[in-house]
């Protein structure tokens, strides 16, 4: 019987990880970072505003979902841009740039400045809220 309970529990405690871990998941946070390395400056759209660049792996299972995501909004809004760094052999980069998961979207300004990042599949109006302030019009 006690076994029944040791895996009750296990369940119950695994569940409640991973609600929260899923709850926390696409979350807007201003960054602090401040200039973003060469190696993702070189991917910005010199024309935008702001480029969202997502820091993706060949084994992410929800790159696709996110990049769908960033596309869209990127092609619906005036002075943003979408950009893809993969970081499956470059482990020094994301290391820089302190990303513990992928997905993460970062959107960087025209100075190659970091303005928030999102960790996640981005919630679209959440992210495009956190954005107005940093695009034309």
């Amino acid at each position: 019987m006690t076994g029944l309970y040791v895996a009750l529990g296990t369940v119950a405690v695994a569940m409640c990880i991973g609600l929260l871990v899923r709850s926390l998941g696409g979350r807007t946070r201003v960054s602090s970072a401040g200039a973003v390395p060469e190696e993702v400056r070189a991917v910005l759209d010199p024309g935008a505003a702001v480029t969202l660049v997502q820091l993706s792996t060949e084994f992410c299972g929800n790159c696709k979902q996110a990049r769908a995501v960033l596309v869209d909004l990127a092609g619906s809004t005036t002075g943003l841009a979408h950009a893809d760094v993969d970081l499956t052999d470059q482990p020094e980069l994301a290391k820089r740039l302190s990303v513990l998961r992928t997905p993460t979207t970062i959107a960087v300004d025209a100075a190659g400045t970091e303005l928030l990042r999102v960790g996640g599949i981005p919630k679209r109006e959440d992210l495009l809220t956190s954005l107005r302030p940093h695009l034309p019009g």
